[in-house]
């Protein structure tokens, strides 16, 4: 397989494995930044104190806390069929929602460094029997080692961005090798299953599928949609509020980076006078009055921007709030998944930069369930309008609503994807129980 591979594959796979000696110094620095769990870093090397279960196992990959909440409503589908399983990935946060959300028969491991002694370790203590990759977090040495092993892979939520496209192209000898070794890819959109398939990356392979899905149609990239799209609520997981004090929530909300929250303050408060009155004191403008959620601080009648930093509640502060400005928008970051918030009764209204949900936010906007707003003044007019009309409010949301509900069922499609895998792990477990 090495002497096949493209250089650029052999030369990361030599560096890789050259670079292992340097594992504790990375290791260290990681745990004083905070990037590691010192009591689970052995994971990283490819050990675990953890057994494995008896029996077929399905292995499911997410690079951090957004992949694997996108996991969520599949994996518990493949629960119900019994099938253990054994889910990873790379962050401290990550594993704190695994820990946080997820039944505790779902087994947590950090993802092994992606060098071919860890990897191998990894792969010799679980022996996956069906390999699942969330969007397209695809590690060399891990993807090239579990394809030597025969171990069937598919690509879930295939993602390729109009950011990530031109990189992969200018790689695409060495992207079209790990492409290659899965056996098929489920792409979030049309836009990604051709840009999986593109003439300079050959389509995703079937040379270890089931006989019954040997099919030419079956060999190509293809879309299902994303399976997070309409499957799965996040959870109200809050602690001393309730969505029955909506009216007292934020009104207005972003996040991802701190530019983006001081955008959000500044626009809030501009919103805000535009929409209530009499709040100047006689020296002029009333101090904005803020809380913090990593303290405990509690919203009030009073305040005027409320700062959700906390892991894990986002479906909390989606059923309180009755209008979200999508974060991520309004700079080049691509825009966050507005489907969770449309779901649990939110207006949207994003920036222009959305196109890490392309397809998603067209058909709102094509709709009428989300406003689109190109400059932080535009935003503050949009904000300003649903603040003030609640008939405004209940159409948008209504519009949203039923574009989510046509993009729904990516989740039934990618398990009809799965089914032959499926299958044979069902025949495994009836054989191993006869």
């Amino acid at each position: 397989m090495a002497n096949s591979l493209p250089m650029t594959l052999r030369l990361y796979r030599k560096l890789s494995s050259a670079m292992v000696p340097l594992a504790p110094a990375l290791i260290k620095r990681r745990l004083k930044l905070g990037k590691e769990d010192p009591q689970r870093v052995g994971e990283r090397r490819g050990m675990s104190a953890d057994v494995r279960p008896h029996g077929p196992l399905v292995w499911i990959h997410g690079a951090s806390v957004g992949e694997v909440l996108a996991a969520a409503a599949l994996i518990e589908r493949l629960r119900e069929l019994n099938l253990p399983i054994l889910l990873t990935s790379g962050t401290v946060t990550s594993a704190a929602i695994v820990a946080k959300r997820f039944p505790p028969d779902v087994i947590h491991q950090y993802v092994p460094y992606d060098s071919p002694r860890y990897v191998t370790r990894f792969l010799d203590h679980w022996r996956p029997s069906l390999a699942l990759f969330i969007e397209s977090d695809l590690w060399p040495n891990l993807i090239l080692a579990s394809a030597a092993r025969r171990l069937p892979m598919v690509l879930i939520n295939g993602r390729m961005s109009q950011r990530s496209f031109p990189r992969w192209q200018r790689m695409s000898s060495a992207i079209a090798a790990l492409l290659g070794r899965f056996d098929v890819c489920l792409a979030q959109s049309e836009l990604d299953a051709e840009r999986f398939a593109t003439p300079r990356q050959p389509q995703c392979r079937h040379h270890r599928q089931p006989q019954a899905r040997r099919s030419r149609a079956a060999r190509r990239s293809r879309k299902t949609g994303a399976a997070d799209v309409g499957d799965a609520r996040p959870p109200d997981r809050g602690r001393g509020l309730h969505p029955s004090r909506r009216g007292r929530a934020p009104r207005a909300g972003a996040s991802h980076a701190r530019r983006i929250l001081s955008l959000a303050a500044h626009d809030h408060r501009a919103a805000a006078s535009r929409s209530r009155r009499g709040d100047r004191g006689r020296g002029g403008r009333r101090r904005p009055a803020r809380g913090l959620r990593s303290r405990e601080e509690l919203p009030t009648a009073t305040t005027d921007v409320y700062v959700a930093d906390t892991m894990g509640e986002l479906g909390l502060f989606y059923r309180l709030a009755p209008i979200v400005f999508m974060g991520g928008s309004l700079v080049e970051h691509g825009g966050q998944n507005p489907i969770e918030a449309v779901k649990l009764g939110a207006s949207i209204v994003h920036g222009p930069h959305v196109f890490n949900f392309t397809d998603v936010y067209e058909a709102l906007d094509a709709a009428g369930g989300a406003r689109r707003a190109g400059t932080q003044e535009a935003l503050v007019k949009q904000l300003g309008q649903l603040l003030a009309n609640p008939e405004a409010r209940e159409a948008s949301l209504a519009a949203s609503e039923r574009v989510v509900e046509q993009l729904g069922g990516a989740l039934e499609r990618t398990l009809a994807a799965l089914e032959p895998y499926l299958l044979q792990l069902r025949l495994e477990m009836g054989a191993g129980n006869a």
